[in-house]
């Protein structure tokens, strides 16, 4: 049921204040901030008044009428059941409305309203009334430059340089202050009072004092932006931005694409003779831009990141997320850049972590790789170094591969067929048999408990590693997060999404006991 109010004794006329008005709209217009705000808080002002009048206990109302600027002042009475009656000041019972002959028809939740004569301001009044109206006016200040500035996040700006403090730089956006601290600034970078300067907004936060804005020129899209507003191509969407890493003040890299294969994303980027990316280098000071074209294709992104550098060979490894890329012996340098800049950038742009060899490097890797298998088939399966070259050669690079991989796999061996493949298995499987035990057994004196152990799809080498770090029982693995368990185990171990399976699956008991 709507709540019903209901008005007693003689209505009180509220006179036309024009004049409340007509300050309202000047303020709002000088201010830059609606008139409805104006108005609220001129109600809010008047309201500390009336309270001050007839008593801070009172439930009172003020209400400004947006056309005649008339003052209204009320004060309430809700209507409550007699057992939540607490407050005489602001509430009625309801077994005493009905005892009055206006109120007999009331209900619990309606209001009565009485009319208040308006007050008159005193000095001190007036003085209160100001502050209050000031204040008012001021957050709604606040309010609109935070809504202004939080919209423009992420885009480039023009500021002029105020002071310089503690080495933050103290900046004037329009009607906002914005603050760029050291780790934002160029190095070598150096203000005055009054320069005008371009900026990145970062980051809006509300203040007491106003929205706190944070800038940055070193933010990788800084640069992004300074390009969408050189190359018109990007700025029209034909050229898309897909990475950047930056050394700020040194040498950045950015990948772009455009799905147009008629237009050259790197040609359009660079300009005539170079002039757009000198415009780019001028305004970063002197920070070379390396434009590359971008590839969906990690091994080719890897090689084109890796310019002016050329690469022979690339090796991914997609479970560590890893790649080792060769390179001739006088490519190395030139690979690695200065204090291993030129890797380290085409690292952070391509989100690969890139390791670089010379080929030199690489055949000893590899072969040190190959001959550590061929030691483990001998050990393991105890064959002869023949076969266990062999199978190395073949690519495999673990008992378990060699326990699970299908028997058409030994056939195409030279000199093997399935009855060997089928011969091997069984030895890789006796093997993986015996030191899954040892492992067990391990794990059992170290204090694992028998539900940790029977937790299936966790190799007993994990347990060991986990009873090592203090997890010895089902429920001390229950309380463990995916990531905790790939810290625990190592990233190489199992993926994030097998590790959350893992710690659902042991927590299962906690469900059936509820």
């Amino acid at each position: 049921m709507a709540h019903r109010k209901v008005k007693l004794h003689e209505h009180i006329q509220a006179q036309p204040r024009h004049e409340l008005l007509q300050v309202a709209d000047v303020v709002a217009r000088e201010k830059g901030i609606e008139r409805e705000e104006i108005l609220f808080a001129m109600e809010q002002a008047i309201l500390k008044t009336a309270k001050t009048k007839y008593g801070f206990e009172n439930d009172i109302h003020v209400f400004v009428d947006r056309t005649t600027g008339a003052v209204t002042l009320e004060k309430h009475i809700t209507i409550v059941e007699d057992e939540a009656f607490d407050n005489a000041m602001t509430q009625m019972k309801l077994s005493d409305a009905q005892k009055d002959p206006e109120l007999s028809d009331m209900e619990v939740g309606e209001v009565i309203v009485y009319d208040l004569p308006p007050v008159e301001f005193g000095r001190v009044a007036a003085q209160s009334a100001r502050q209050v109206i000031t204040q008012k006016v001021r957050d709604a200040e606040r309010a609109k430059m935070y809504e202004e500035f939080e919209g423009r996040v992420g885009q480039i700006v023009s500021a002029v340089v105020r002071r310089i403090e503690f080495g933050n730089v103290i900046l004037e956006l329009g009607r906002g202050e914005a603050i760029m601290r050291r780790d934002d600034m160029i190095p070598r970078e150096n203000f005055q009072s009054g320069d005008r300067i371009r900026v990145f907004i970062t980051e809006v936060n509300p203040n007491a004092r106003g929205p706190m804005i944070s800038v940055s020129r070193t933010h990788p899209w800084f640069m992004a932006k300074l390009f969408e507003q050189e190359v018109p191509e990007i700025y029209e969407g034909v050229i898309e931005v897909k990475a950047i890493a930056r050394d700020p003040g040194s040498r950045a890299k950015m990948a772009v694409f455009s799905p147009d294969s008629g237009l050259d994303p790197v040609g359009a980027c660079v300009g005539m003779r170079g002039s757009r990316v000198q415009a780019i280098v001028s305004e970063l000071h002197g920070e070379k831009v390396d434009i590359i074209p971008w590839s969906s294709n990690p091994a080719t992104f890897v090689v084109n990141a890796l310019a002016p550098a050329e690469a022979s060979k690339v090796v991914i490894d997609e479970e560590a997320h890893r790649v080792d890329v060769v390179v001739p012996e006088d490519q190395l340098s030139l690979a690695i850049g200065r204090r291993g800049q030129n890797v380290r950038l085409a690292s952070q742009l391509t989100g690969w972590n890139i390791d670089i060899l010379t080929e030199d490097q690489e055949i000893a890797r590899r072969t040190e790789e190959y001959n550590l298998r061929t030691q483990l088939f001998m050990q393991a399966l105890d064959v002869d170094e023949t076969i266990a070259q062999l199978l190395a050669a073949e690519g495999f690079v673990s008992i378990e591969e060699l326990a699970e991989v299908a028997l058409s796999e030994f056939a195409r061996i030279e000199g093997f067929d399935e009855e060997i493949g089928e011969e091997l298995q069984n030895r890789a499987n006796n093997y993986l048999q015996s030191k899954n035990k040892e492992h067990t057994t391990a794990a059992k004196k170290l204090g694992a408990s028998d539900d940790l152990l029977a937790l299936e799809g966790l190799s007993p080498v994990c347990l060991i590693q986990l009873v090592e770090k203090g997890i010895k029982t089902l429920d001390d693995f229950a309380d463990l997060s995916g990531d905790e368990v790939l810290d625990i185990l190592g990233r190489d171990a199992m993926t994030l999404e097998k590790a959350n399976e893992l710690i659902m699956k042991a927590r299962e008991h906690w469900f059936s006991e509820k």
